[in-house]
């Protein structure tokens, strides 16, 4: 998975090359979109009696979540991994952060300042 602002910068800096799209259509938007960005999804589906909460929810990339949809884990043959390691892999959070210190007028953009902000509090604690 990759820091979603990183996905998004991407495409600023290289808007043939991997392309956005607002709605997501698949035909236009960059498949890395759909690969790398990380989304919650439930477990269990809350359709078949998961609880909408923590405990039941996991990170995923769009990809398999769409694909995923209402089946259970083990009707797709699919198991939960365990969580990666931060200091393994950062998702490119190091790197935006870099970037946007060197480019701080990319900060103009209210997508990515608010992402930044995030990250900032992340690593504060």
């Amino acid at each position: 998975m990759v820091f979603p602002p990183v996905l998004r910068l991407l495409s600023n800096l290289m808007p043939e090359e991997f392309p956005f799209h607002k709605n997501w259509k698949m035909s236009e938007c960059h498949l890395g979109y759909w690969q790398l960005l990380p989304t919650v999804d439930h477990i269990i589906p809350v359709s078949r009696g998961g609880a909408d909460e923590a405990s039941n929810w996991v990170c995923t990339s769009q990809l398999r979540n769409s694909a995923k949809s209402n089946w259970l884990l083990e009707e797709l043959g699919w198991q939960l991994h365990r969580p990666g390691k931060l200091k393994e892999w950062d998702g490119l959070i190091t790197w935006f952060m870099d970037y946007v210190e060197e480019n701080p007028e990319i900060l103009a953009n209210t997508y990515m300042n608010l992402w930044h902000r995030a990250a900032k509090r992340t690593f504060e604690t």
